[in-house]
């Protein structure tokens, strides 16, 4: 057999080395990320055009993502309030970090309390997880088809390209098992995971992911987004009210004090889930988000939206009424799910219960009662706080209602929709605290379907005070401490340190 040559590897040119270093003020450790990051990032852009400029593919191109580390001794003394902001055992821990002046303020949050808890530096140096030339690339970058295809090589075969491997759930859904000798995780997300899922909720809502607020609500109905866009342009022309900008599709930015939008351009047509953002200097306003119909849409964008770590996310939409006794118009607050929407099975069972939140509740019950007047017993009058079914089947009236109602009332479920038991489910699973508060459109048991001329009244009497009641219960929220806000019923047996 005639052996054949080996080929030469191709050189790899890399950006000149940084060195590991310590830190015990957070500001400067983050500062520290932010070099390593931009460098890789100059880097990576740099010499993307020299490629397409010269079509000379015979050299490798590699640059990495900073990386945050802590080594502990001990077992720390912590509060045991605290949900985080703490690593379980002695050990290395480490997390790769994309996207530094976006999360700084999380991460100065996330440093501070391990410095507190610890006592021990935060280390920042580049971590051996390559970046990708698709995360390098700046928003809204262009690439010229052409251009690449002018190459004699793919581009994969010059420039890293996003690893499968590294951009999954494993580290949030528990089942990560780190290699031998390598650290455990110290984040919920590695960087690529993180940056996946930026480039795709600037993709699903037509918004940059730097205008999103720590406060999300989601709803499945345009009259709630018309409404809140007039409130919002509104509260603009008013001078803000402490809220500095409204931010729509497009990047379209309006300020305080103005009544049009000063940057940005307007999308030729509206994107899948279009975001709408209310924005405070501390990103503590208020983000909504169209998500459509369906658990699937639901699933897709709270997976993108928790890599920003958000404080809190409800879902303020409309609702089937099951019992007799509720009336068009009455609220839902849910403080259980029935979970037959089927696309989280494979994350998170079907068995696993999904608890209520006592801020949120709280939050969303004293909202009721603000807007609507009413408290104590004269508020059930108004809201029912009960179980709410979620399914993927639209049309279930079509079926034989024999099985369906019987398991809905097996369940004592006083509500039904498609996407409250998901975006639930999925702030259980990823640890963004979560809510909602329906308000009932039609009762199909009971021979109340939505129809067009009582649909056009009933949305005008009662989605200004459901989205007020929403708006209230966020602003309620924002008030609390953020380790208040994060509840210990998230948190499994072994935990990251960030949030």
């Amino acid at each position: 057999m005639t052996q054949l040559p080996a080929r030469p590897a191709p050189d790899i040119s890399t950006p000149p080395p940084i060195a590991t270093r310590a830190f015990t003020e957070p500001q400067a450790a983050v500062d520290a990320l932010r070099e390593i990051y931009d460098a890789s990032v100059g880097f990576l852009c740099d010499s993307f055009d020299r490629v397409l400029e010269s079509s000379d593919t015979s050299q490798r191109y590699r640059a990495f993502y900073p990386e945050a580390a802590i080594h502990t001794a001990g077992h720390a003394r912590v509060d045991s309030r605290l949900s985080f902001g703490f690593v379980p055992g002695p050990g290395h821990y480490a997390t790769t970090i994309t996207r530094p002046e976006l999360f700084n303020d999380y991460l100065v949050q996330q440093f501070e309390q391990l410095l507190r808890n610890h006592g021990q530096p935060i280390e920042v140096g580049v971590s051996q997880t390559p970046m990708p030339l698709h995360f390098a690339l700046p928003e809204g970058t262009y690439v010229d088809g052409a251009l690449a295809e002018k190459l004699d090589k793919p581009l994969r075969d010059i420039f890293d390209v996003p690893d499968l491997e590294a951009t999954d759930d494993r580290i949030v859904n528990g089942n990560f098992v780190p290699q031998p000798g390598a650290p455990l995780p110290l984040g919920p997300f590695t960087a690529q995971r993180v940056d996946y899922s930026l480039l795709r909720l600037a993709h699903y809502t037509a918004t940059s992911p730097r205008h999103f607020q720590n406060f999300v609500l989601f709803t499945n109905y345009q009259f709630y987004v018309d409404e809140f866009c007039a409130m919002a342009r509104m509260l603009m022309e008013d001078g803000g009210r402490g809220y500095e900008s409204f931010v729509e599709p497009g990047n379209l930015v309006t300020r305080a004090g103005q009544s049009e939008p000063e940057t940005g351009l307007a999308p030729p047509r509206l994107p899948q889930m279009p975001a709408y953002h209310l924005k405070r200097a501390d990103a503590s306003g208020i983000t909504m988000i169209n998500i459509g119909v369906g658990p699937s849409n639901a699933k897709t964008i709270t997976d993108h939206v928790a890599v920003l770590r958000p404080h809190a996310w409800l879902m303020l939409g409309h609702c089937a009424g099951l019992r007799n006794t509720q009336a068009l118009g009455d609220y839902v607050l849910a403080h259980a799910y029935v979970r037959e929407d089927h696309v989280l099975d494979a994350d998170l069972p079907a068995w696993v219960p999904i608890p209520p939140l006592a801020e949120v509740q709280v939050a969303l019950e004293k909202a009721v009662a603000d807007v609507t007047g009413l408290s104590g017993y004269d508020l059930k009058r108004v809201m029912r706080t009960g179980t709410v079914a979620t399914i993927d089947n639209r049309n279930w009236e079509l079926r034989d209602q024999t099985e369906p109602v019987e398991r809905l009332s097996m369940s004592r479920a006083i509500a039904l929709d498609m996407e409250s038991a998901t975006i639930a489910a999925n702030g259980y699973r990823l640890r963004v605290p979560y809510g909602t508060l329906l308000c009932v459109s039609d009762k199909p048991l009971h021979g109340e379907l939505k129809l067009p001329g009582m649909a056009t009244e009933f949305y005008k009497r009662q989605v200004s005070q459901h989205l007020e009641i929403g708006i209230r219960a966020m602003q309620s929220l924002s008030e609390m401490p953020v380790e208040r806000l994060h509840s210990r019923k998230l948190r499994s047996f072994f935990e990251t340190a960030f949030q």
